[in-house]
This record gives C-alpha cells, sequence and structure tokens, in this order.
C-alpha cells in the first residue's frame, strides 16, 4: 500500500515540475504576464486611480448639470435677411439679423444702408415676437430663425 502513496506523489512531484517549466516558458513568451509579488501594493495603486477617476466623474457632472441649465437661454437660433433699405442703393446691401434663444427670447440687429447714411437698430424679442414694432424684414428674420 506505501508503494501506491509513493507512486502518487512522485508522478505529483514530476506534473508539478512539469507545470514549473511550463510557466516559466510562457512568462519568458509572455511580457503581458509579469510576476506578480507585490499585490496589496498594486491593489493599493488601482483603488487611488479610481478615487482620482470618481472625483473626476464628480467634477464633470457639476459642470454638465451648470450647462444643461444655462443651455436654454444659449443663443441657438440664428437667420439673416438681406434687401435694399432705401432703394437707392443695389445689391441688398441692408442686414437684419435674428439672434434667439431656445425659448425664442433675443433681439433682431438691423443694419440700414443707403447712399448717405447707415442706421443701425437693435429691438428685443421674447417668445418669438418684438418688444416694439418690427419692420417686416425684421419679422421675417424672426421668423426663419424660429423655425430653425
Amino acid at each position: 500500500m506505501i508503494w501506491v502513496f509513493v507512486a502518487v506523489a512522485g508522478l505529483t512531484l514530476l506534473i508539478t515540475l512539469w507545470l514549473s517549466v511550463q510557466v516559466n516558458s510562457l512568462r519568458s513568451v509572455s511580457p503581458a504576464a509579469p510576476l506578480v509579488r507585490d499585490v496589496p501594493a498594486i491593489v493599493k495603486q488601482l483603488d487611488n486611480a479610481m478615487g482620482k477617476i470618481e472625483h473626476s466623474v464628480t467634477a464633470l457632472d457639476s459642470r454638465v448639470t451648470a450647462l444643461e441649465h444655462g443651455l436654454p437661454r444659449a443663443l441657438s437660433k440664428v437667420a439673416v435677411v438681406s434687401y435694399d433699405a432705401f432703394g437707392d442703393i443695389s445689391g441688398a446691401q441692408s442686414r437684419s439679423i435674428a439672434l434667439l434663444d431656445h425659448l425664442g427670447d433675443g433681439l433682431v440687429l438691423s443694419v440700414l444702408v443707403g447712399r448717405s447714411e447707415t442706421l443701425f437698430f437693435v429691438k428685443h424679442i421674447r417668445g418669438e415676437r418684438g418688444t416694439e414694432h418690427l419692420s417686416p424684414e425684421e419679422e421675417d428674420a424672426v421668423a426663419r430663425a424660429a423655425a430653425r
């Protein structure tokens, strides 16, 4: 009976030696599987890296929230209408430019170019409507911007 135990122990020793040779040959071929000696230090480094990532995600989350809060007020709808304001200059050199946010608020800028003068107007827009009288060209610019 003791011979069986000795045979099993010898066979186990041979298999262990053979597996050790195989592992060493794999380590020499593949540098991606290095010999790990200090597992707690590696775990600590990974934990520190995860802490930095969590901190960065938290900081980005607050910045994204602030951007989302301000987004409806950002200018997002723009249109330009060109026309002849006075009829004494050809080439449609006068412009009305509508600048609106997501809610339809903003302003319309008008530059009226004539032969002897140039006029500049700014009018407020609330809910896609002028707070004061708009010219047909200004109304057209606001309507085009609102449609975007």
